[in-house]
């Protein structure tokens, strides 16, 4: 039996036009397989403006939540008249949406009184957007005169009771799949299923984070032996680098889990790694495609992708950097200085993107997010206070305004001379190196350069993934289109 799990984003599904597209899509899809799945975000904004409403209610703004409910109610309203015809199906669509409306005003009261928003609480609110559109997209579907119908993923995917940051229990949720979507599926129905969204085995509401729509389609497309799994967002697919900074930037055609796991960290807006594990561990083909230009192939995720040696695929990087510096002769040979160091940053509670040392010992820099320079040097400084009045440690500074430029590609894996080519190419373009990082997987390679060598460092960089091939013009064998 072949299954085709599709996932819409909020842009995808962001207004009456967007949701028309989608439809079509879908309606398109259904001859070719034996059962179509879909997953849908809440229209664009929209969980923003519900999690905003939450948050200033439990900060003493009665007023906020209000007006969000009467613009959500205003947006939600005049993508049905478009989409659904006047009468029955119309009518009991807006009653929904008005339940939905007033439990999220009921929530946003209590909320107010009681001058805090719980985890598990917020879980409900911000959940409400997908409970929403999938009734919209469903009732979209049967005006197109296919059977569909609106599924909460509360009904599917049992979670643990970690709020906000759910994890499925695989086991459990493929037996409440089989039991819900099952005879669905044999009947011909397309299940809308609300993304981002599960429950606990005892019922209670719970999101699964960061892109958690992506992770309820992969989830979904695991428990069901999915036959592919396709994302459907507002690009051509993952590029090989922003096209703001390289113009000359293109789709990348097929990426392993490991490369995107890599862009993902590194700054570039692709799928996150741990959203995709179920299906890519599984073998599942998972496609990320353009709802807006539906014929073009995409980019095709795998577990491990076929690479040519040496080759870079992409380039990315992370802006709003310091560089934070430990240095001194006296910290040759001495055991515990990085993990006091360390210890003092995370007391900061800052993250840390990149770590260099050099060989010596004598110095060790790491990159962190530029607005808590200032309070990670001052806690060094206090934490390496003996080491500094003995001289052991010389200095501890930040310089500021630096970006990581990062190369990716499972191609560089064990190729002599990419690092070589990479500077070589900075070279060329007289960008100087403050620092350099490779992570164990070798298939990235980090650079830290000033702030204002960054378009030109991703522009050179660049340059060797269209030299080398590696993002083409998305001509290749289209591997899992019907």
């Amino acid at each position: 039996m072949s299954i085709l799990v599709m996932k819409f984003g909020g842009t995808s599904v962001g207004n009456a036009a967007a949701h028309r597209q989608a439809g079509a899509i879908i309606a398109g899809q259904v001859g070719a397989w034996d059962s179509v799945v879909v997953v849908v975000s809440a229209m664009r904004g929209v969980t923003d403006a519900l999690i905003r409403g939450a948050r200033t209610a439990a900060e003493g703004n009665g007023q906020m939540y209000r007006a969000i409910v009467a613009e959500l109610r205003v947006d939600h309203y005049r993508t049905v008249d478009v989409l659904v015809a006047a009468g029955q199906e119309r009518a009991g669509l807006l009653a929904q949406i008005d339940a939905y409306l007033d439990e999220f005003a009921t929530f946003c009261r209590s909320v107010h009184v009681l001058g805090e928003v719980t985890p598990r609480a917020m879980d409900t609110i911000s959940s409400l957007g997908e409970r929403v559109n999938a009734r919209i997209l469903a009732a979209h579907l049967r005006q197109l005169g296919l059977q569909s119908v609106a599924v909460d993923a509360t009904a599917l995917i049992v979670t643990d009771r970690q709020f906000q940051k759910a994890a499925p229990l695989m086991e459990r949720t493929r037996d409440r799949v089989a039991q819900v979507l099952g005879p669905s599926l044999q009947d011909g129905v397309i299940p809308v299923v609300t993304g981002f969204m599960g429950a606990t085995e005892d019922g209670i509401t719970t999101t699964l984070g960061r892109g958690g729509s992506d992770y309820s389609a992969a989830i979904l497309g695991d428990a069901l032996d999915a036959s592919e799994v396709w994302i459907w967002t507002d690009v051509d697919g993952v590029m090989s680098a922003d096209p703001r900074l390289a113009p000359e930037a293109r789709v990348i055609p097929v990426l392993s889990s490991s490369e995107v796991g890599e862009l993902a960290y590194f700054g570039a807006k692709v799928l996150h790694p741990q959203t995709i594990r179920p299906v890519v561990e599984r073998g599942i083909p998972l496609w990320v495609k353009n709802t807006f230009n539906p014929t073009f192939p995409g980019t095709r995720i795998v577990r491990e992708s076929e690479s040519t040696p040496g080759t870079v695929k992409a380039v990315t990087t992370i802006t709003g950097l310091s560089m934070v510096t430990v240095e001194g002769r006296g910290m040759i040979g001495v055991p515990g200085i990085a993990a006091r160091t360390f210890q003092a940053v995370a007391s900061c509670g800052a993250s840390v993107l990149m770590i260099s040392q050099a060989s010596s010992e004598q110095s060790i820099c790491f990159v962190i997010p530029g607005e808590v320079a200032l309070p990670v040097t001052r806690a060094l400084e206090e934490e390496l206070a003996l080491e500094l009045a003995r001289r052991d440690i010389d200095r501890v500074w930040s310089l500021d305004d630096v970006v990581i430029v990062t190369a990716v590609g499972t191609g560089m894996r064990g190729t002599p001379g990419v690092a070589a080519r990479l500077f070589g190419a900075l070279g060329d373009a007289c960008i100087n190196v403050i620092a350099i990082a490779q992570g164990s997987s070798e298939c990235s390679i980090s650079l830290v350069v000033a702030a204002s060598d960054a378009v030109a460092a991703v522009r050179s960089v660049h340059d060797m993934v269209i030299a080398n091939g590696a993002a083409g013009d998305a001509t290749m064998p289209e591997v899992g289109l019907p």
